[in-house]
């Protein structure tokens, strides 16, 4: 089988595919024609988030059959084209779980502690600390949208920093939310009470713009 891989990867995973007789080639930051002309050759192609797999690209793949997501989220890639012409879609939804979660609380520790503004007022030669204090995370409330395997991990960590965490998931089983510890509300109610709010969902059609005006209307100051 020859596959492409049309954007970065780790030269382990290519070594991996390489061993079990797999013919890879590497090939990145392909143009959109450029892809259009290299993908009829190949029988499996494997993108990141870079390349935009199209109703276009997947017609013009006429030896495709499979497509690999390294990554969890498939907003780039056309899954119903891709399942017209019976082509096989998989993803990795594991393996950036650890390091999207603990990316998240990073982020939320930098805004809660104004971590951005204080360094760029330092780089000024300033010390403004009284303008910078931030805010504790202690028994705040974190507003968790999807409650995948990145949400639950982003609970984990949270519940470890004594934050109280709420979260919205239609498809979130009742005993899997007992096991995690955390009170499952509506998406209005997430709103209303949360001091942080995080979104852990793929980009879908029930998703997309699920933060917008009228639901930052509905949320606190600040949050």
């Amino acid at each position: 089988m020859n596959i492409l891989v049309s954007d970065s990867l780790s030269p382990k995973g290519v070594e991996v595919l390489e061993r079990a007789g797999f013919s890879v080639a590497v090939k990145t930051k392909l143009s959109k024609e450029e892809l259009l002309q290299e993908i009829g050759n190949y029988e499996a192609l494997i993108v990141r988030s870079a390349t935009k797999v199209t109703k276009e690209v997947i017609e013009a793949g006429n030896r495709l059959r499979i497509v690999g997501r390294a990554g969890t989220g498939l907003d780039n890639v056309d899954t119903e084209a891709a399942t017209r012409r019976g082509i096989v879609v998989m993803n990795t939804p594991g393996g950036n779980t650890i390091t999207t979660a603990e990316h998240t609380m990073s982020m939320i520790a930098a805004m809660s502690r104004k971590i951005p503004q204080a360094t760029q007022s330092m780089k000024a030669g300033k010390w403004e600390k009284n303008k910078f204090m931030g805010s504790e995370l202690y028994n705040k409330t974190l507003g968790l949208v999807g409650l995948g395997q990145i949400g639950s991990y982003v609970t984990k960590l949270a519940q470890g920093w004594s934050m109280n965490v709420i979260g919205y998931d239609p498809y979130l089983a009742v005993d899997r939310a007992k096991q995690m510890g955390i009170e499952v509300v509506e998406l209005d109610e997430l709103f209303h009470r949360a001091d942080v709010i995080s979104v852990h969902t793929p980009l879908t059609n029930e998703t997309r713009g699920i933060i917008n005006t009228q639901t930052m209307a509905k949320m606190k100051d600040g949050v």
